[in-house]
């Protein structure tokens, strides 16, 4: 009977730590333009820069807090690109990555459209 009950308790926990391992706390969220952004204070928790263009739309953020991951997309309107970019600082690199603040960016200029990350891993 012990022996049963022994069994039973590492069957459990090694079904555990294997769920806890595999599953990751990522979240997906959609937003439409700037201002479910600001209310649902995405921007506040450091999920989307705060540099965003006025007329960003089709936000896209992933973040994963167990590996400190963020990355994300959106698209603006032209009228905005020079302002969104002036902040911006450039990487020495081949892929024309931009910087601003903890974020890393990379701008489709043909098409306004941006990919976002943090700095904590490769893009």
């Amino acid at each position: 009977m012990k022996k049963i009950l022994l069994g039973t308790v590492v069957v459990a926990i090694s079904i555990y730590l294997m769920l806890t391992y595999l599953i990751e706390d990522v979240q997906i969220n959609k937003y439409s333009d700037i201002h479910f952004v600001q209310e649902q204070k995405a921007i506040e928790q450091g999920w989307i820069p705060e540099i965003l263009p006025v007329s960003a739309y089709d936000i896209v953020e992933t973040h994963d807090i167990d590996k400190n991951t963020i990355f994300g997309t959106f698209s603006y309107k032209e009228k905005d690109e020079e302002k969104f970019l002036q902040n911006m600082t450039v990487l020495n690199d081949d892929n024309q990555t931009l910087a601003w603040k903890n974020f890393l960016f990379r701008v489709d200029r043909d098409k306004n459209y941006v990919r976002f990350r943090n700095r904590s891993i490769g893009l």
